[in-house]
């Protein structure tokens, strides 16, 4: 069945997320995704992706009868909107310009009807970089990582193994000096083509398989 999106506003108090889940395990629905922050007020926002609702009115109306909910709505899932996700992380310069070539060919892509979201965070140190590559593996979505930087080794390269074997992404380096070359898929020397390259890696309107050319230096 086609994946539904709900959000709700509830007091943020503890006990409020257990009643949601439990009414979602007494109809038997499977959650997929979900997210919780807080906003002003004192009021809990959850986001959640179900599968397997045979009757997504009747699940809302039930978690409106909950003392501590404000508010239920339905959404598209954040798959519809934003699709797969590219993350490209390193240094500012190399970071704008990978952005580049990816944004201009996810637009492309995009207006033939993929969803492609492009996310960047440029950051500087061995420690800090590693830290951010294995968060790729706790984010959703997420297509292809982009390594954009001028020396990358050490825990970063420990990382980026550490993420591949454990997620289904690919991951495209630039070519630079250090071991992060030899763990990534592919190795690309110009930013703006390792964007456009990395979209492509992930299009389904693209015809590109880049198991034909892994571990490929360009």
């Amino acid at each position: 069945m086609k994946e539904v999106a709900i959000s709700i506003k509830a007091v943020n108090q503890p006990g409020v997320f257990k009643e949601i889940t439990n009414l979602t395990a007494k109809c038997n629905i499977n959650i997929t995704y979900t997210h919780l922050f807080i906003e002003k007020g004192n009021i809990a926002n959850i986001y959640m992706e179900f599968e397997n609702v045979e009757n997504i009115n009747e699940l809302i109306k039930n978690i409106k009868m909950l003392d501590t909910v404000k508010k239920v709505e339905t959404h598209p899932s954040i798959s519809e909107i934003y699709g797969k996700r590219i993350i490209i992380i390193g240094g500012g310069a190399q970071v704008a310009q990978v952005a580049h070539g990816a944004i201009a060919e996810a637009d492309r892509h995009n207006i033939r009807g993929e969803h492609i979201s492009i996310d960047t965070i440029p950051l500087v140190g061995e420690s800090e970089l590693s830290d951010a590559v294995s968060a790729v593996g706790r984010l959703p979505r997420v297509g292809a990582l982009v390594l954009a930087g001028s020396l990358m080794g050490g825990k970063i390269s420990e990382a980026v193994e550490e993420v591949k074997n454990e997620h289904d992404l690919i991951v495209i380096s630039l070519n630079m000096p250090g071991s992060v070359t030899e763990k990534a898929d592919l190795v690309v020397t110009d930013p703006v083509q390792a964007g456009v390259m990395a979209v492509m890696a992930i299009a389904e309107t693209a015809i590109f398989d880049i198991k034909k050319i892994r571990h490929a230096k360009f």
